[in-house]
């Protein structure tokens, strides 16, 4: 008589999850722990900007996209991917250069990064290949997208003015400022789209992976989802623009503009899905499950715990090294060295030129008017010192003005040339409508370690190998604003000025980065 012998069914999970599951959630616990001020900061983030709201649900997302796929994953064998550990000393690179450069996007996008390469480093490449998608989709989260503002807000000025000419209305435009015979229209931060942008982005993607298996469509979806809210809020704009003007700005003025933008992008976004859905692949078969691995086959659980022990080791280096470089932190400064005399210019009160940048946080600062014959010309200068997220020169809210100002407007932006103490530097040129209709010009440009910079890059590639080399951090934003006057045009004299006033300006920076 035969015995029958019973053999594993392939349905059975495989062996080595025992020991892979509690590794790697060990690894990552331990991991958010030594990164948790990176962590915390993106989570502050979700619970008070409206725009990234949505970073909340991304994680438990992310966890019920693995979860539906658990039946197909327990078949697979869990094998560490050591490749992954090197990867993930390069992400934690970036995260300490990100922290060095106080852009605090960069250390994010890096502490996901380091995450993702986590779970392949101790669950393997094959593993990973399978949850791909859920893994990716925590880059959402990242509060990551403000940058287009300006841009979108560029692109809705002139979608609305070409609308109201189309429509016959006539409109008179100074950069995102419009007036019509009704009344006057900003276009402020609010309506650059950029919420409904992100939104239908994140939405999108997750609407596209679930709905199709093809590449192709899901990259066309996608598309759509990018294209689709920033017409829409052009679109958007022109109507309140319009509801506004036809109802006498009884209707689509205040915050009503705001509900009635979210519920047209609601609309939209619901045709937009309910569109796609006509074209939606139908679930994939299921593949037939490979046979079962013999346990000779499996991985000693000893190799799972060393990969965990690995990545754990690896990514503790870099807050380790980022403590380190903090323990150079110099003492604060206060005030900044005096300027001196300026050949040929006298101070004088500011009249007219009474206006101040919107730089904040700054460790010192000074600000002053010149006068030199019929010319006026206006200098600020911002001084940092021990940058963190909370204090530093390069950031989204440090700028010339803010789009709420209610004396002064920015109309426009470009970059020149000048000349500055014996070479030519490129500056960032803006035009600025204050009270009264006076017009003012603006040059701006960085100064870090004694290198003098327009570009927002260099300026923090500057401040990064500044705090690398253990000099520290010490940086300052130079402002220079003149006023046309009766016989000269402002470019003529802030160039003039500049000739005179660079000596001074660098002797005084080069002082207070002394005086430690």
């Amino acid at each position: 008589m035969n015995q029958v012998v019973a053999n594993p069914t392939s349905s059975a999970p495989h062996p080595g999850w025992r020991v892979a599951l509690p590794a790697l959630v060990l690894t990552l616990v331990t991991i958010l722990l030594l990164f948790r001020e990176t962590g915390l900061a993106m989570v502050d983030v979700w619970a008070h900007n409206g725009t990234y709201a949505h970073g909340m649900i991304v994680p438990p997302l992310t966890v019920w996209l693995i979860w539906r796929m658990r039946d197909r994953l327990a078949l697979l064998a869990p094998k560490p991917g050591y490749l992954a550990v090197f990867l993930l000393a390069a992400a934690g690179a970036v995260w300490l250069l990100g922290e060095v450069a106080t852009v605090k996007v960069i250390p994010q996008f890096a502490l996901v990064c380091i995450l993702v390469l986590a779970v392949v480093a101790v669950l393997g490449w094959q593993v990973a290949r399978a949850i791909v998608f859920p893994l990716l989709f925590l880059l959402f989260a990242v509060p990551f997208g403000d940058f287009t503002q300006p841009k979108l807000m560029e692109w809705t000025a002139k979608f609305t003015v070409l609308g109201l000419r189309i429509t016959g209305i006539p409109v008179y435009s100074e950069g995102q400022n419009l007036v019509i015979p009704s009344g006057s229209w900003s276009v402020v931060e609010a309506c650059s789209g950029v919420r409904y942008l992100i939104a239908s982005v994140t939405v999108g993607t997750l609407f596209a992976y679930l709905t199709y298996h093809s590449l192709r469509r899901r990259l066309i979806f996608v598309g759509f989802a990018i294209l689709v809210p920033i017409v829409a809020n052009w679109a958007r704009a022109y109507m309140i623009v319009m509801l506004g003007h036809l109802s006498g700005n009884k209707l689509a003025v205040g915050v009503d503009h705001l509900i009635y933008g979210w519920v047209f992008f609601g609309l939209v976004i619901m045709a937009m899905f309910w569109i796609g859905a006509r074209w939606r692949e139908d679930e994939l078969p299921p593949t037939e499950p490979g046979p079962l691995p013999s346990r000779a086959a499996v991985r000693k659980d000893s190799a799972v715990w060393m990969a965990a022990a690995a990545t754990v080791l690896v990514a503790a280096v870099w807050p380790l090294a980022q403590w380190q470089l903090d323990r150079g932190t110099v003492a604060s400064v206060s005030q900044l060295a005096p300027l001196g005399p300026i050949a040929g210019w006298q101070t004088t009160q500011p009249g007219v030129l009474d206006w101040r940048p919107r730089f904040e946080n700054y460790a010192a600062s000074t600000q002053a008017a010149f006068e030199k014959d019929n010319g006026v010309a206006g200098l600020f200068i911002g001084y940092y010192r021990n940058q963190d997220q909370q204090h530093k020169m390069i950031t989204s809210t440090n700028v010339l003005v803010t789009t709420d100002d209610p004396f002064w407007a920015k109309l426009g932006s470009a970059k020149r040339e000048i000349e500055w103490n014996r070479q030519r530097l490129d500056v960032r040129t803006a035009e600025l409508r204050g009270p009264v209709s006076a017009r003012l010009l603006v040059w701006q440009w960085y100064w870090v370690d004694g290198r003098w910079t327009a570009s927002d890059f260099l300026a923090k590639a500057y401040t990064v190998l500044s705090r690398l080399r253990g000099k520290g951090d010490d940086s300052a934003v130079i402002i220079l604003y003149a006023l046309p006057s009766r016989t000269e045009q402002a470019d003529t004299i802030l160039q003039d000025f500049a000739r005179a006033a660079a000596p001074a300006i660098e002797n005084a920076l080069q002082q207070t980065g002394q005086a430690r």
